[in-house]
């Protein structure tokens, strides 16, 4: 099988076998076995997270929700008049300019910033590989052409001489 795909690899894209990258490799021996090259990216991707990972997930995309801005601005519009319109009598636990306030919130953000970075990543990741397979489909298309372009070839020409 090994000299199959070694000729295979020759004829299609003039290289040794052994000279091609792993995604052309998995190709040539995708055709020489008559497989599909083609995986669900997002299946495999997300059973290799880890329960960190997924709860990262998580934060981020509430993180960036209207729903969490909505929930965010009700907290600080009412922590605002909390401290200043109903406790004016004196007994604000945090008064203007807010120190308290600007602690959560720059806590918040040094929390919310790595986490939804982390998730960036893991995205970017998966496109990687989403690239990959897209690639690993597209070659083998067209390797699939060209050899349905010889047997076409081959054919024609074996018509012409009779």
């Amino acid at each position: 099988m090994k000299k199959y795909f070694e000729n295979l690899a020759k004829a299609l894209l003039a290289q040794p076998f052994g000279d091609l990258s792993s995604g052309q490799q998995k190709v040539i021996e995708s055709i020489a076995e008559n497989t599909a090259v083609s995986e669900n990216v997002n299946e495999t991707f997300h059973d290799s997270l880890t329960n960190g990972q997924l709860l990262a997930d998580k934060i981020a995309s509430f993180g960036g929700s209207w729903t969490f801005i909505g929930l965010f601005l009700s907290f600080i519009v009412g922590w605002i008049l909390i401290n200043t319109i109903w406790l004016t009598g004196g007994t604000n636990f945090d008064p203007y300019p807010f120190i308290l306030l600007n602690l959560g919130l720059s806590s918040l953000a040094a929390f919310q910033a790595p986490i939804i970075m982390m998730s960036q990543n893991r995205q970017a990741a998966k496109d990687r590989l989403e690239q990959k397979a897209t690639f690993e489909i597209n070659l083998k298309l067209e390797l699939e052409l060209m050899r349905l372009h010889e047997k076409f070839d081959v054919l024609k020409n074996e018509l012409d001489n009779k």
